[in-house]
């Protein structure tokens, strides 16, 4: 197990290597210019007919070299000028510095410091209720097979994964303020400060965010079920004489749970993409919004940043999930 661990420990350094230098460059892509929005401001603050020393700007933002070489600054391999002065240090990613904002001139790892947990409560929320939702249902679908429950059961799911999460936000937001005048609380409250407040801020997002989720994990689980209550030793506990509750709990359930859990690594980019609409929907100051304010900008380091973060969550949580398979079927072993 150590070694394994190891191994893909090892393979996450190449894995993010390219995947900084695919979102670095990307970025550049978009349509736009920083410089641009930056002189269009600060001739909107000053007035009509200022004069903006664009190079000065660029060489501040150390925008007037080649992206090659932002990539190497980025990175942190190259070292990087600092305007005033003419020193050069090398300080970026692999000296634990991912940089300044264009636009607020702040670090950048405090903007995303300040708000990843709240993304990070929603993503955790959401996932735990939407598998809440699908283990018992999925099972139950399974157990009482082409039946109207079962029926009703994936129906629920096969809406719940057709229906967009950002559609279903803005239907709770619009329709409930105009037939009942409430709308979802829309002011943050930290969870250090009120448990009780932050909870009912974040469960009707995290409802809707776990709602595609739920009917994928609840159709897989119903589909593994029926295929381990077909078993040769789930028939031999039931004609034992077991208890339907044993023969399930203990039995059926946790075979039947290594797909799912696959599952939920596959499902994970899409969460993690899912909270970047929910939050902007809901005013969630979460980096998902930080993301997009940083495109609208085109702060570039920032939506670098912010992306890079959310790929270090999904490799580090699949790589969570494949040490889970150990305990759920004892078969499984790591060399």
């Amino acid at each position: 197990m150590r070694a394994y661990i190891i191994r893909r420990l090892l393979l996450i350094i190449p894995t993010l290597l390219i995947l900084s230098m695919l979102v670095f460059l990307s970025v550049r892509f978009i349509p736009g210019d920083t410089i641009d929005l930056i002189a269009t401001k600060m001739e909107a603050f000053v007035g009509p007919g200022a004069q903006v020393d664009r190079e000065l700007i660029e060489r501040k933002l150390g925008l007037d070299v080649s992206v090659g070489v932002q990539y190497g600054r980025w990175l942190g391999v190259l070292p990087t000028p600092d305007w005033a002065t003419g020193e050069t240090q090398f300080r970026g990613l692999l000296q634990g510095n991912l940089g300044n904002s264009l636009i607020r001139d702040s670090p950048i790892t405090e903007l995303i410091s300040a708000r990843l947990p709240v993304t990070i409560e929603l993503g955790v929320l959401a996932l735990v209720l939407g598998f809440l939702i699908a283990l018992p249902v999925g099972i139950y679908s399974a157990m009482r097979q082409d039946t109207a429950a079962d029926y009703l059961g994936r129906t629920g799911a096969i809406i719940g994964m057709a229906t967009p999460n950002f559609w279903l936000a803005l239907m709770i937001m619009i329709f409930p303020a105009i037939w009942w005048g409430w709308s979802p609380p829309m002011k943050w409250v930290p969870l250090t400060e009120d448990p009780l407040g932050n909870l009912g801020i974040l469960i009707i997002p995290s409802l809707i965010l776990g709602t595609a989720s739920s009917g994928a994990y609840m159709r897989m689980t119903r589909t593994m079920m029926l295929e381990v209550l077909r078993q040769d030793y789930i028939r031999t506990a039931w004609a034992k004489g077991l208890n339907e509750k044993i023969v399930v709990l203990r039995h059926a359930i946790k075979n039947a749970l290594i797909p799912v859990v696959t599952l939920i690594g596959m499902q994970l980019p899409l969460l993690v993409g899912g909270t970047v609409i929910i939050e902007q929907i809901f005013n969630l100051p979460g980096i998902g919004r930080l993301m997009l304010a940083a495109l609208n900008n085109r702060d570039y380091p920032v939506v670098a940043g912010v992306n890079l973060v959310f790929a270090v969550a999904v490799i580090g949580m699949n790589l969570m999930i494949d040490l889970i398979y150990p305990y759920l079927d004892p078969r499984v072993r790591y060399s």
